[in-house]
């Protein structure tokens, strides 16, 4: 068995304070290209790319994939309110300072693709090309609801079996064939353990504080316009789960309508959202950063 493709552990300094935290993959040999920064879903974190990360460094790029701020390794924020979209494309950019980098490729899933569709409005500069990974402009209201039901709410977990139950129960709709060893390796990706022992969720259970602030308003997102700015002007790449209950086969063909040259790839048998190491997901993301420079 091959050794984990190592990955520096990188931390940086937001607008308001917090350390927040990033896997750092330095890139293979050959010519420098633009990096690749990853951005995950709404209660998830930079393991998420674990299997994606280390293929796009190997073929020449650097991959930074953040801990939004709330998540993972990242400090919590004392102001609940400042887990919105602008506020974590602004962290973002806070990295890409202190790092030195001017222009990358944003890969985003979810969640990570609204902030990558805020981040192209405030500094459209800095935006080489862009992955939406199951997510646009707008979400199926079903799909939103379902994950607003369980995000931030409080589970008890005594035991790894009962870490990987519980990510079969939340996320069984999205990977129908996944196996028990499949869903032991992602309850390790959602879930930390404690000095003490103790398994948690590894986030902010107040990441949720805006969503139930906003009430319904949460469940209408409407960004086209930025899509539109982000789309139209930038090479972008839309990955859907062809069984996505928050991408829907609507929402997408409008994308496609609205911005033409996009590329466009559907992983069958998944749900929200895929972890882009399916075959038809690698594929499309290798065939459409060939093209990015």
């Amino acid at each position: 068995m091959n050794a984990p493709y190592p990955f520096v552990e990188r931390r940086w300094t937001s607008p308001d304070g917090l350390s927040l935290f990033a896997r750092d993959y330095a890139p293979g040999p050959g010519a420098a290209r633009p990096p690749v920064i990853a951005i995950h879903g709404l209660t998830r974190n930079s393991a998420d790319f674990e299997a994606i990360a280390p293929l796009l460094a190997q073929s020449g790029r650097r991959v930074l994939a953040v801990d939004v701020r709330g998540r993972g390794r990242s400090d919590r924020a004392s102001d609940p309110m400042t887990y919105m979209p602008d506020v974590y494309a602004k962290d973002v950019l806070a990295l890409m300072e202190q790092s030195g980098i001017d222009r990358a490729v944003f890969l985003g899933t979810s969640m990570g693709g609204l902030i990558t569709m805020a981040l192209t409005a405030i500094r459209p500069k800095a935006v080489v090309a862009a992955i939406l990974n199951d997510i646009g402009p707008e979400v199926a209201p079903e799909g939103l609801a379902r994950i607003a039901a369980y995000s931030g709410q409080p589970v008890e977990i005594g035991s790894w079996a009962d870490a990987a139950a519980y990510a079969r129960r939340i996320n069984a709709v999205a990977f129908p064939n996944y196996s028990d060893a499949d869903w032991d390796a992602f309850a390790r990706r959602i879930f930390r353990q404690q000095p003490d022992g103790e398994i948690g969720l590894d986030y902010d259970p107040d990441i949720a504080v805006p969503i139930r602030a906003a009430g319904a308003q949460a469940l209408v997102p409407n960004l086209w316009l930025f899509f539109r700015r982000l789309a139209r002007k930038k090479p972008t790449l839309l990955v859907r789960g062809a069984n996505s209950d928050l991408l829907s086969a609507d929402i997408a063909g409008r994308m496609k309508t609205a911005a033409p040259a996009m590329a466009y790839v559907e992983v069958p048998g998944i749900g929200h959202a895929p972890m882009l190491d399916e075959p038809e997901a690698r594929a499309a993301i290798f065939e459409f950063l060939s093209e990015v420079d």
